[in-house]
């Protein structure tokens, strides 16, 4: 038993014991912080149950590091393990730095959100930079830009002339808006967002940039955020976002005008809502519970059962996102479908640490039906209205594509009594669309499989010029023509790392149970996986930017469990902290390296080609 003054985790006299004191493996800390965990689906060591209570596979998987589920001590703050406390700065970090007490106070107060924010800002320079340049419709801006222009002149896209693209780069925009509808397959959404970009800066690559950069920019602060909520440390949340603000792809993506980024952003939005609905929802439950005569909340099933959370404004905010990121392409219900499954499973977690004896009646009667309504209707009605332009515009053949198909070619369907002629066409369109994306094989020269992706193994060139000796950068003793391109080529030492980190989020999720693996590797599975289905489509490589702050959040918990726990040895952590020091300078210097190709900044044509580090990046 402790004694007087000593916590439940052997915490020295004067200081309380959190649930990071009680959980001692792999806290995730960097050389500064400590991550507490919560115990309904992360390892404890403690109070497992005897051996000769373990089934034959418990005792097989324990040479993985399987950890049984561990009975409660009956010493522990129950409150600790639902909302876990956020870890605070080692003392003897600021003892090796000097820093005062008051100074240390300070600083961790403001290290919250002034962390994130200098991490952002590096990550809005890199963006913003240069942003117009090259002054070119690079890639699929070809499609985007101008179709962004129209829904936002027009509610609909048009087709536009073969030298549409040299027109407007010569006149700075001004050209004239065509009037004839143009057959589009993705949703309106992430044209939208980029067309607010051309209304306030022009059509022009800086205006056609801009919000992808601005929502490129605002992901990075969002992930330390959520990092740091998800590890309960400041540092590891910063380490995810500075990861993402130095990956080529994410970069790439942040200064081109296409839709991938912008989905990116909305489903790493919907995941921090329902992060941050997972913790009220949890707080709400700790609340209600009794507490014992040492003011220790306690277990009790007929609250953990019948307790109701209430009103969930996160998870509609979730709904709303998601329904945002469907609007902007079609992989969205892939990631609904998954965060909604990871959302209800976190509702059974909670109740069963708060002492429900079965947790999941208690979802199915108090959590389940609100948890649908406030994320797939909300989804479905934002997707709806996204299509407003196109609905608004007029029926009569002058409106947007098959706006007039149903008082045209759907004039007998057996559903005009029940829908409105503008569902019907709508229906109609996008049944078409459907059709058109299972369908899609044309060979494309950067076309890849999701099976390469991972390692990075064939990215996309954006733009490729070849100046001559004194023109566009190409220094005039080059001696030959340069090269000068944009490339979208995740950090390879980041994604090459990030296959190591996923193994090991796998390995916590599965055996240790650990509820942050389990997240991640979901926000994974849902951005990537579903590729698999159509390996024989037109698909590409930068598709996988989806998944990247996730891959990012899995890399900063390997780096975190390199470190090591707070209370390993000196020599421990100072060999931990300097392999994963060395890990992430090195992935800086990769980013750094790349710079070149990922900016359009002419180089000789040898440097390209020593950039050039496998075949298949040609």
């Amino acid at each position: 038993m402790p004694g007087p003054g000593t916590g439940a985790g052997g915490a020295q006299p004067g200081h309380t014991a959190h649930a990071r004191d009680s959980h001692s493996p792999v806290p995730y800390d960097g050389a500064v912080t400590s991550t507490a965990s919560s115990t309904d689906s992360t390892d404890t060591r403690q109070h497992q149950a005897p051996l000769e209570q373990r089934t034959a596979w418990q005792l097989r998987l324990r040479r993985f590091g399987y950890l049984a589920k561990s009975a409660s001590s009956g010493r522990e703050d129950v409150r600790d393990r639902l909302v876990p406390p956020y870890a605070e700065p080692s003392g003897r970090l600021w003892a090796t730095l000097s820093v005062p007490p008051a100074a240390a106070d300070r600083i961790a107060r403001w290290s919250g959100w002034g962390g994130p924010l200098l991490v952002t800002l590096l990550a809005g320079v890199l963006r913003f930079w240069n942003l117009g340049s090259p002054r070119a419709v690079i890639f699929d801006e070809t499609y985007y830009a101008k179709d962004a222009w129209a829904l936002i002149h027009r509610g609909f896209e048009v087709n536009w002339s073969k030298n549409a693209n040299d027109r407007i780069l010569e006149s700075a925009g001004n050209v004239p808006i065509p009037t004839d509808a143009a057959y589009v397959v993705h949703p309106p959404v992430g044209k939208y967002v980029i067309g607010l970009g051309e209304l306030m800066f022009g059509f022009d690559p800086f205006g056609w940039r801009f919000m992808t950069a601005l929502l490129g920019t605002l992901s990075v602060l969002m992930l330390c955020r959520i990092g740091r909520r998800l590890f309960r440390s400041t540092f590891l949340g910063c380490l995810a976002g500075a990861l993402m603000a130095v990956d080529g792809l994410h970069f790439v993506m942040s200064r081109t005008a296409l839709l991938d980024g912008v989905l990116m952003f909305f489903v790493l939005a919907a995941f921090g809502c329902l992060l941050i609905d997972r913790d009220r929802a949890r707080a709400k439950l700790a609340a209600a519970l009794p507490v014992d005569a040492d003011g220790r909340a306690v277990p009790d099933a007929h609250v953990a059962e019948n307790t109701r959370i209430g009103f969930r404004p996160w998870r509609l905010a979730a709904g709303l996102f998601l329904g945002l990121a469907i609007g902007t392409k079609w992989n969205g219900l892939y990631i609904l479908a998954a965060f909604c499954v990871m959302a209800v499973l976190w509702d059974v977690g909670a109740r069963r640490v708060a002492g429900a004896r079965r947790p999941r009646t208690a979802v199915l009667r108090h959590d389940l039906g609100w948890a649908f309504l406030s994320t797939v209707p909300v989804a479905v009605v934002t997707y709806v209205v996204s299509w407003l332009g196109w609905i608004l515009s007029p029926s009569d053949g002058t409106g947007g594509y098959y706006r007039d198909w149903a008082t045209r070619d759907g004039r007998g369907s057996d559903w005009s009594w029940l829908f409105p002629d503008w569902w019907r066409s709508l229906w109609h369109y996008e049944n078409q669309v459907y059709e058109f994306h299972v369908g899609l094989s044309s060979p494309h020269t950067y076309e890849s499989n999701p099976w390469s992706w991972i390692v990075a193994g064939r990215p996309v060139s954006y733009f490729y010029e070849s100046p001559a000796p004194g023109r566009d950068g190409c220094p005039a003793d080059a001696g030959e023509k340069c090269a000068r391109e944009v490339l979208a080529l995740g950090t390879p030492m980041l994604w090459w790392l990030a296959c190591f980190a996923v193994l090991y989020v796998l390995w916590r999720w599965l055996f240790r149970r650990d509820w942050r693996a389990g997240a991640i590797a979901c926000g994974i599975a849902a951005g990537y996986l579903p590729w698999f289905l159509y390996q024989e489509r037109t698909i590409f490589y930068f598709y996988a930017v989806v998944f990247l702050p996730f891959l990012c959040l899995a890399a900063a918990m390997l780096l975190g469990a390199i470190v090591g726990p707070p209370r390993s040895t000196d020599t421990r952590r100072v060999a931990g902290a300097t392999a994963a020091g060395v890990l992430t300078l090195l992935v800086v210097w990769n980013f750094i390296y790349f710079w070149p190709i990922y900016t359009g900044t002419a180089i000789p044509i040898d440097s390209w080609r020593s950039r050039m580090w496998l075949d298949t990046w040609v």
